[in-house]
């Protein structure tokens, strides 16, 4: 059995560095993910996907934002259940959870953090009838590799953060870029509009709006694109690679059997400490739901922060939580008997 102080269901970004301000309060954490390495999306997905919103880093790229979240939480000793997808949980005391994985591992703790990201997903793909014919042979849904698509013809198709932000970034790698969008207006960050428009105009990258893929051609890979036009025209544009980027659809996965309040497919919370309503359970991240959610990595960091203050009230209420800045304080791990139970089974 695996004891700890805060248990986090999810070894995403916002999951680790919710170890981080925890430690920071002298808190134990353990992580729970069903994927067999931390990092969530950002490593299983899109590790060499540029990301451009965190704080200091005017670019990062994924993987190496999660190489860097876990040495910034080494010091704090984490333990991780990797593999295992959280599935069952069970009040075992007055201030006590247990949860079950679905390899049999138990873990205990007075609170948890759920942070599941988007939970289980799978990408949404286009309605076009043989896509599957040519996945692996052409067709992706997600990139993990850019160099893959180096001096190679690549279609992209989406009007969100990822379409915007891919093309970007393979207008320097790929041969000829294509973005189609069915819209004449952009999901994503204005910055990266701009800079795709810029892109278009100078004629680094193609542009097609007001349309969308609808048919795919070639013999033992892809060798074209069909792109129907809002007007009725069709056209046939020549590719290697095509790469719909429409996002993926979650599933809360077990979690939503937990008894927690749902709402389109994510966890209502106060935001006020990010609670669930449910004493000693938390939801972080793009899990959680409430007015005005914006589903951003820096988002999450935030949302992780408050609700580990909340936290260490519900776990101490009567010790007074005495808030400290590290630039004056520092960073120091847990004590060494501390660290030892935390990966205690």
């Amino acid at each position: 059995m695996i004891q700890t102080d805060i248990l986090i269901i999810g070894a995403g970004p916002v999951g680790l560095f919710t170890v981080f301000e925890a430690g920071l309060l002298k808190l134990r954490c353990h992580l729970i993910d069903s994927l067999g390495q931390p990092g969530g999306q950002l490593t299983e997905i899109y590790p060499k996907k540029p990301i451009y919103d965190i704080p200091g880093y005017p670019s990062v790229l994924a993987g190496e934002l999660v190489d860097n979240l876990m040495e910034q939480i080494a010091p704090f000793n984490p333990g991780f259940t990797l593999g295992e997808r959280a599935e069952h949980i069970e009040k075992v005391g007055e201030k006590m959870y247990q949860v079950t994985t679905s390899k049999g591992t138990v873990h205990r703790a007075p609170v948890i953090m759920i942070a599941g990201g988007l939970g289980c997903f799978e990408p949404r793909k286009p309605p076009i009838p043989n896509i599957t014919d040519f996945e692996d042979k052409g067709v992706a849904y997600v990139i993990r590799d850019p160099e893959v698509y180096r001096n190679r013809r690549v279609l992209l198709a989406g009007g969100g953060d990822s379409a915007l932000d891919w093309t970007i970034f393979l207008a320097d790698v790929a041969s000829e870029v294509t973005l189609v969008h069915r819209r004449d207006s952009f999901r994503g960050a204005l910055d990266s509009v701009e800079k795709v428009m810029e892109l278009a105009q100078s004629g680094r990258i193609n542009l097609i709006t007001n349309a969308q893929a609808v048919g795919l051609a070639g013999a033992d890979h892809l060798q074209s694109v069909a792109i129907k036009h809002k007007s009725g025209e069709e056209e046939s544009v020549s590719v290697d690679e095509f790469i719909p980027l429409f996002g993926l659809a979650p599933k809360l996965g077990p979690i939503a059997d937990w008894g927690l309040q749902i709402e389109k497919n994510a966890i209502k919370v106060d935001t006020r400490d990010y609670g669930t309503g449910v004493p000693g359970i938390y939801a972080i991240g793009d899990i959680n739901t409430y007015a005005g959610k914006l589903k951003l990595i820096l988002c999450g960091f935030h949302e992780g922060t408050i609700a580990v203050q909340s936290a260490f009230s519900y776990i101490y209420p009567d010790k007074k939580l005495s808030f400290k800045y590290t630039t004056v304080n520092g960073v120091q791990g847990l004590p060494k008997d501390e660290e030892a139970a935390a990966t205690a089974s």
